[in-house]
């Protein structure tokens, strides 16, 4: 499983719907919303794993 990093809620990467590539990682989100916002700053909400 995978969190959204803007809402924290559990993703299932095999059946999310939304995604975005950001610094060679996959990030998964819950929703239209919570990519979007992402998107619009990813330097903001990656994490530094």
């Amino acid at each position: 499983m995978a969190i959204d990093p803007i809402c924290g809620m559990t993703v299932d990467p095999k059946t999310a719907k939304y995604r975005s590539e950001y610094g060679g990682k996959t990030y998964y989100f819950c929703a239209p919303g919570c990519k979007k916002r992402f998107d619009s700053d990813p330097e903001r909400f990656a994490r530094q794993d």
